[in-house]
């Protein structure tokens, strides 16, 4: 850290966490500034959130799911862990842990072992799940209670790219669906490097570029005429399923954003595309 910096107890830098004047950035095909886009991304998300996952079933045809089911195969969640899922406000992923977690303790016969602290779950366990949107977390965390998850899964508002965690504070982090959603791509990548322990791990799961000759065209029609028409009909927001068509060929592929998690310090990565790159599940660690 330079000279004449700050950062607060979290690690964080504070001066290099704002934006240069004049900075700007794509909403979508929108050409805002820098400043504005997580207030705008936030406003979409807070129109949607009472439908955001009945809209991911209806416009994958439920293949998210196998999607997610991916991510977490390749999380292989163990007792004891710390994981961060980020922009993941509704919990799809973060419940999706917990029950692999209860599944794996009740194979080892551990399901009703003693926690180590009143604030963790099962077998030590703990989630915290990050979220820009309220409304979005809300969602998430009326999903827990009806499922009797009370203790374990904490509840957060925050920006992924200044995360109000200490550094080398989780062993796993996650991100599902968000990442293009983020200002700055690089800082988020760096954050997610700063929280993640020594060992910990990286995982993106994020729309991506197909890369099945013929069908990209075909999915861009998709994406254009069906999405915002399903959006209007069923989550009555058409604009934010055009911002949805618009961000995703806006977001890096895949080779660019693992050059990217490399150059923020993540190490070993690698990316494997699903359903011939429409979405592409990126892994990294920090050693």
């Amino acid at each position: 850290m330079s000279p004449g910096t700050t950062a607060d107890k979290t690690g964080r830098d504070d001066n290099a966490a704002s934006d240069p004047e004049g900075e700007r950035a794509h909403f979508g095909y929108r050409d805002v500034a820098a400043a504005e886009k997580a207030p705008l991304v936030q406003g979409l998300f807070q129109s949607v959130a009472g439908r955001y996952d009945l809209m991911n079933d209806l416009m994958s045809g439920g293949i998210h799911r196998l999607w997610k089911s991916t991510m977490i195969d390749w999380l292989d969640p163990r007792p004891g862990l710390r994981l961060l899922d980020t922009a993941g406000g509704t919990g799809d992923i973060a419940l999706r842990v917990w029950e692999r977690l209860g599944a794996r303790g009740q194979e080892n016969g551990t399901q009703e072992s003693a926690a180590p602290d009143e604030s963790s779950g099962q077998d030590g366990s703990r989630i915290t799940v990050c979220d820009l949107t309220p409304e979005m977390l809300a969602v998430g965390r009326d999903r827990a209670l009806d499922r009797g998850i009370l203790d374990g899964i904490a509840w957060i508002c925050g920006d992924a790219e200044r995360l109000p965690l200490p550094d080398s504070s989780v062993n796993a982090y996650t991100i599902a669906f968000g990442l293009r959603n983020v200002t700055h791509i690089d800082k988020a990548l760096r954050e997610a490097r700063r929280v993640l322990k020594p060992g910990g791990r990286f995982l993106c799961l994020e729309f991506s570029r197909v890369v099945v000759p013929l069908f990209g065209d075909l999915y861009d029609r998709y994406s254009f005429k069906v999405l915002p028409a399903m959006g209007a009909a069923v989550a009555g927001d058409r604009d934010a399923y055009v911002y949805l068509a618009e961000s995703i060929r806006r977001f890096p592929p895949q080779e660019d954003l693992a050059a990217m998690m490399a150059e923020a310090g993540l190490s070993q990565v690698r990316f494997r595309n699903l359903s011939g790159g429409i979405a592409a599940l990126h892994s990294g660690w920090r050693i």
